[in-house]
């Protein structure tokens, strides 16, 4: 039986009042997918993850799909394409290759991150993020809105308010941060929502939004609705609140699937001593710690009971599912995938492949064990590479 107080800890560690907003219910029949941030990385390792839940049958039983960074990017895709995936009886998309993997393929392909800086830097009026938000309209969104995703499941595209604090959400329904308020059906560009999300910090970051006077409704007994935090939204990436983006679905779902791509901080023999780096040194610490943190607790909610679900990282051992028929990934060999650096920049066909494959092996080994019990294992891996050795 789970232990109460184990379980009372858990629930307000991961539902802090500090982003509540007004209050939910978890559903039993609600089921919550968390997509990571880690640039592209993260992108392609989604991928893989979407490629078997997709197999298997899974896409059309999500309710509620959360995003930040890399991940969203993923996301984003997936739900401009969502009507025309094609589902079969069986709740598999017969066109989701060529309308998922494809177009992300090709992003992964697309350096934006270097270049978005140096134009931003050089050009009066133009700032990285406009750069990127370009990049991303003219390979993969076009002039798509908010309100061209489907209803269901619910798309949320998280970004980080450095006015308030707080996690921004960006869905079709609504964009609202709890300590402003709310734009019912905004009529926001996919791209920068996007954007606004994978804004890493420093280079990309922040993204502003700007939002027309009288947009924004406040929620009741908020102090902060009023300019310019309901005209002039400065944020920066989503992982900087929530690098797994498991606040918009832990308030609703029962059934909770976390994909982590996020990096570990590595040792140093010798950190650097001047202020600049160490400072960034010292806030990689914290970042590291937070997400350490929020894994722990969202591995123990399952132990408990408080959810079922499961959770698959890029830095996973395969083994400790302990599935005698999962697909062969030597841990060192996904640890050196594990280590692709967290950037938005062109890679090479293998990489990508390897990043897809490896997305989607753990995912599937993590649904076979944890929730799709019985499920039948995937004949071989997506690209015949494998993982490499």
């Amino acid at each position: 039986m789970p232990n109460p107080a184990a379980v009372e800890q858990l629930e307000q560690f991961l539902s802090p009042v500090a982003d509540a907003g007004p209050p939910s219910e978890v559903s039993a029949d609600e089921v919550g997918l968390c997509l990571s941030g880690g640039g592209y990385r993260a992108m392609l390792f989604h991928v893989g993850v979407l490629w078997r839940l997709n197999e298997m049958g899974w896409l059309p039983k999500l309710t509620r799909i959360s995003s930040v960074s890399g991940g969203s990017i993923t996301a984003g895709v997936l739900a401009l394409a969502w009507r025309n995936l094609g589902f079969d009886t069986a709740g598999v998309g017969t066109n989701f290759r060529s309308l998922v993997v494809d177009p992300l393929r090709k992003m992964a392909a697309t350096s934006i991150d270097v270049s978005s800086v140096v134009v931003g830097a050089l050009l009066p009026g133009v700032s990285a993020s406009d750069r990127v938000t370009k990049q991303y309209k003219k390979v993969l969104f076009g002039d798509a809105t908010l309100q061209d995703l489907p209803d269901t499941p619910r798309f949320v595209f998280c970004a980080t308010n450095v006015q308030t604090a707080s996690l921004v959400r960006f869905t079709k329904k609504r964009l609202a941060d709890w300590q402003v308020g709310y734009v019912d059906a905004p009529n926001i560009e996919l791209a920068r929502a996007v954007t606004a999300s994978s804004a890493f910090p420093p280079v990309l970051s922040p993204c502003e939004v700007k939002l027309p006077e009288g947009a924004m409704k406040p929620f009741p007994d908020v102090e902060l609705c009023r300019k310019p935090f309901t005209t002039d939204l400065i944020l920066s990436d989503g992982g900087v609140y929530d690098n797994m983006g498991i606040e918009p679905v832990w308030k609703n779902c029962g059934t909770v699937l976390v994909s982590d791509a996020g990096q570990k901080i590595s040792p140093e023999e010798e950190p650097a001593e001047d202020w600049g780096r160490h400072v960034m040194r010292v806030l990689d610490l914290i970042d590291n710690q937070v997400r350490s943190l929020r894994k722990r607790h969202v591995v123990g909610s399952f132990v408990t009971g408080l959810r079922k679900g499961a959770y698959w990282g890029v830095r996973t051992d395969i083994a400790d599912y302990q599935l005698s028929d999962a697909l062969p990934c030597p841990h060192d060999v996904t640890l050196r995938i594990a280590s692709t650096p967290t950037r938005l920049t062109s890679m090479d066909e293998a990489t990508q492949q390897r990043l897809i494959n490896w997305g989607y092996a753990v995912c599937d080994a993590g649904m076979r064990k944890h929730v799709a019990v019985g499920a039948p294992a995937p004949a071989a891996f997506p690209y015949a590479i494998g993982i490499g050795g």
